[in-house]
């Protein structure tokens, strides 16, 4: 495969272009970008926080089998690819990939939110959050990445889409052993509150003004 794509794959022709906001220069002069940026950093924390400790939490909080949970927690993962691509079907008929963006980053939040409480009065509802949430957390992947590459135009994508990557994965590297120190100090309920911070900050800075949206 790697010789076909060396043997066929050209860039196109490229001329100058304005990227989405119209603009022509560099599309790291205005604040869009950095906000996108942040945004995306941000809602990794919750993905992440889901991903590297809800088959512990089921079967250490819940009791559940390690293979049933296992089984569950695949499930939850077809959910969450079957939620990209519905992410990127409304976005595509809105015409806008920030105001779905925060959209989602919001109910990211109210899950999680949902999940703490759950945790601290131990109440099976957890379970259905935690369920949920593994879904919804992967859910604005792909808006983030099209609107980088949108707002940056073809001459700057490579590297707009470059930084957005690099900043993913700093912070998703840097989850799972900060909020095991949390899980340790403090339990899961605890840990699972601070991460609703997260995706509240990020629906705060997502841009959608550069949209024409509210």
């Amino acid at each position: 495969m790697s010789v076909l794509v060396v043997l066929f794959v050209r860039d196109p022709e490229q001329a100058a272009e304005p990227n989405r906001a119209g603009r022509t220069g560099a599309p790291y002069c205005t604040p869009v970008l950095y906000r996108i940026h942040a945004a995306s950093a941000l809602l990794v924390v919750p993905q992440f926080a889901v991903a590297t400790f809800a088959l512990v939490y089921l079967v250490d909080a819940h009791g559940w089998d390690a293979a049933t949970a296992g089984r569950m927690l695949a499930a939850v993962q077809v959910g969450g690819a079957l939620a990209r691509l519905s992410a990127g079907v409304w976005s595509d008929r809105v015409a806008s990939r920030l105001r779905p963006m925060r959209l989602l980053a919001g109910l990211t939040c109210g899950v999680l939110l949902a999940l703490s409480i759950g945790a601290y009065a131990e109440s099976g509802a957890a379970v259905g959050a935690l369920l949920i949430a593994g879904v919804v957390t992967v859910s604005t992947n792909g808006l983030a990445y099209t609107a980088i590459a949108e707002y940056a135009g073809r001459s700057w994508a490579g590297r707009a889409l470059g930084v957005q990557n690099t900043g993913q994965n700093l912070f998703a590297a840097a989850t799972p052993p900060v909020l095991a120190q949390l899980v340790s100090g403090g339990g899961y309920p605890a840990a699972f509150a601070v991460v609703v911070a997260f995706p509240l900050v990020a629906a705060a800075l997502i841009p959608v003004t550069a949209e024409g949206g509210g």
